[in-house]
Formats: C-alpha cells, sequence, structure tokens
C-alpha cells in the first residue's frame, strides 16, 4: 500500500538549503518516491497550524520511505537539511 512522508520544513539558512533541494531528489527517485507537493502556498483550513514549508512524498510502502530515510544515498542531503532546517515528519500510509 503507498506510503505519504509528510515534512513541515523550517528553513533557517535559504542559501545552504539550496543545496539539499539540489541532492535530495536523486535520492527520493533512487527509492521509489516522487513529489506530490514540494514547497507550494498552504493554507490552513482549521486549526491554529501556521506551517512553513510542506513537503509530501509518495513512496510505494512505508518500509520503503523508511529505508530512504535511513539509506547512504540519502545521508549526504539529510546532512545539509539537518544543519540548515528544523523538520516535523510523518509517514502515512495511504488507501
Amino acid at each position: 500500500m503507498p506510503a505519504y512522508v509528510i515534512v513541515d520544513v523550517e528553513v533557517t539558512d535559504v542559501a545552504e538549503y539550496e543545496k539539499y533541494k539540489a541532492l535530495a531528489p536523486a535520492a527520493i527517485a533512487s527509492f521509489g518516491g516522487r513529489f506530490l507537493a514540494r514547497g507550494g502556498q498552504a493554507e490552513t483550513l482549521e486549526g491554529d497550524w501556521s506551517p512553513n514549508r510542506i513537503v509530501v512524498i509518495e513512496f510505494e510502502s512505508v518500509e520503503r520511505a523508511k529505508a530512504w530515510l535511513a539509506s547512504d544515498e540519502y545521508a549526504p542531503a539529510l546532512a545539509i537539511r539537518r544543519q540548515n532546517a528544523n523538520c516535523k515528519m510523518i509517514v502515512v500510509e495511504g488507501v
């Protein structure tokens, strides 16, 4: 069943984060992931959530999403992201 990684990203260094944005897509694609949303305009419809940069990535399964996050392919991008952004990330099973 498909799985969706949903990330709320607060970028702390825009220039350095551009390096992450250049590296991450190849690692995501190598695990079969594809972007469904990547930093487009977000609007809160209910509640008090004030999202920053929202990213949604589809994978074929939760296991595949977790494998991507822990992979050697993603490690260089992950290091850059962790130094230049604060993230809240979940994975949710699709239907």
